[in-house]
């Protein structure tokens, strides 16, 4: 759910660490002030080497600012990002080459984990001493709308990865870096920058080279129509993912108030619980639940490689939604938002190396 606003800032630094090393410190030292709201009157350096030291000395100053549990917990929370994220692209890729055909099957296994951060929190009550979150009318409508959001963010990029190379989709997901730097700047007053802006438009550029060359980017399998299906509806995945986390971190700051760590467990309860539900009706009025039996017979590898795909498929969706969701709360949307854009790149890499996804020169230098 799956973010933030200087995530945008992440474009920045893969352009300045071959153009401008001191942009990539600027870039790193506003991440960090804006990540864990530090405000300061004194000037910002200007120096390479007062930035640098700068850097080290916030970094240091933020460290000791938390106990070591806090960043115990935000760097796993960091590495569930980073791990579950890009194996949940691969395995919904892998549906759909080895044999899968349905969009609402792959959307109802992204929530059908639900019970997983529930299993997590309930026991957290007597660890931390505390009481569910009680419910009012604004929360639960809070998370009725996150969970119908959720069900069709999934659908939407459910159709990107039918369509479009491993590789390919999660490229085009780091748009979602755009969406969520405009909306956490309309709905949570982020602040944008230049660098964010400058970010925006090589994103954009980026996205268009990647349509221009899209004859060397495609299964032999897929017509003209189903990639340019592809392609939109991923685009569309991506802005219903950037609000999405602004709308998680604007629940936070209305109405949870950053209380304590089981705040997250609760929502993330909560938000796929009702997107479960929304994406169960879908599979029933589409029938689609009907298409399990018949795709398990002709999966490429048989029944126990359809079902192993699906059930990691619903393991890494809910643990790398879980670590993005725990992250906003540990830190911000920032931090969310680089991470998840850091997470492209891995997820390209894989799918290149493990289900050789096509990988043109144009896209090679993305």
């Amino acid at each position: 759910m799956q973010q933030p606003f200087l995530m945008s800032e992440n474009a920045n630094w893969q352009l300045g660490f071959f153009l401008n090393p001191d942009a990539v410190i600027s870039s790193v030292f506003v991440l960090l002030s804006d990540c864990f709201r530090e405000e300061t009157e004194a000037p910002r350096p200007k120096t390479f080497r007062d930035k640098l030291d700068a850097l080290r000395a916030m970094a240091w100053d933020a460290y000791k600012s938390k106990p070591v549990s806090h960043w115990i917990l935000l760097t796993l929370s960091s590495a569930a990002m980073l791990v579950a994220f890009p194996a949940s692209s691969l395995l919904s890729r892998v549906y759909y080459s080895n044999g899968g055909a349905s969009k609402w099957i792959i959307s109802w296994v992204a929530v059908a984990g639900w019970p997983i951060p529930a299993l997590v929190l309930i026991p957290t009550y007597s660890i931390l001493g505390v009481f569910p979150t009680p419910l009012n009318l604004k929360l639960v409508l809070s998370y009725v709308a996150l969970g119908f959001l959720s069900a069709a963010d999934n659908l939407m990029y459910a159709y990107g990865y039918a369509y479009l190379p491993a590789s390919t989709a999660s490229l085009l997901g780091s748009t979602s870096l755009v969406f969520t730097a405009f909306f956490g700047y309309l709905l949570v007053k982020n602040k944008i920058n230049g660098s964010t802006i400058n970010a925006t438009f090589v994103i954009t550029a980026a996205m268009a080279i990647i349509a221009l060359d899209s004859d060397s980017d495609r299964y032999g399998n897929i017509t003209d129509s189903q990639y340019i299906m592809g392609f939109i509806w991923n685009i569309l995945g991506s802005l219903l993912h950037g609000l999405i986390f602004a709308l998680s971190e604007l629940v936070f700051i209305k109405f949870l108030g950053r209380r304590s760590f089981h705040v997250v467990l609760e929502q993330q309860v909560m938000v796929s619980l009702f997107g479960f539900l929304f994406t169960t009706i879908g599979l029933i009025v589409s029938k689609d639940y009907e298409l399990m039996a018949s795709e398990a017979k002709t999966f490429k590898g048989g029944r126990s490689s359809y079902l192993s795909v699906l059930i990691w498929g619903v393991v890494s969706f809910q643990v790398g939604i879980l670590g993005g969701t725990a992250v906003l709360f540990l830190a911000s949307t920032v931090l969310a938002g680089v991470l998840n854009s850091i997470r492209v790149p891995l997820t390209s890499i894989a799918a290149v190396i493990l289900l050789h996804d096509p990988m043109s020169g144009f896209k090679s230098c993305l």
